[in-house]
């Protein structure tokens, strides 16, 4: 933990060198450079990090989801703090701000899923207002090639 600020700022594609400093166990997997610099070219990406003296200690990710019949919406990939700084309010910081960027990309609604095994995860959501959508099914194809 650190007695230092932390500084929550949303990158670009011309931040994707910040990324070369990040705390491990940060992310689930090392950064990979190019698959970041596309993440963040991909302008209906937003990645929003949380700082300490320069390393990145937490993150949020999602991206602008667009229906020829439905409201814009904007679907959270990942919500991630490190676990030398969980439980200070970066999560929160990191849900506000990537939520206020949904809303000035005129979404008009914000998701996320979570594993119901990750208790941590489901309460932080539950916590912040989230409503569950016990009905939904995810299905997902790992190998669709």
């Amino acid at each position: 933990m650190s007695s230092n600020p932390i500084t929550i700022r949303n990158l670009g594609p011309e931040d994707a060198h910040i990324l070369d400093r990040v705390r491990p166990g940060t992310f689930d997997n090392p950064i990979d450079p190019s698959r970041a610099w596309a993440f963040l070219a991909t302008r209906v990406n937003e990645l929003v990090v949380a700082l300490d003296m320069g390393e990145v200690i937490g993150f949020a990710s999602g991206t602008v989801i667009m229906h020829p019949d439905k409201p814009t919406q904007f679907f959270v990939n990942e919500i991630g703090v490190h676990d030398d700084f969980q439980r200070q309010g970066i999560g929160s910081r990191l849900l506000s701000r990537i939520a206020d960027l949904a809303s000035d990309r005129g979404c008009e609604e914000i998701w996320v899923l979570a594993e119901a095994k990750n208790k941590n995860a489901v309460e932080f959501y539950r916590s912040r207002g989230g409503r569950e959508t016990p009905k939904l099914i995810m299905f997902d194809w790992p190998d669709l090639r």
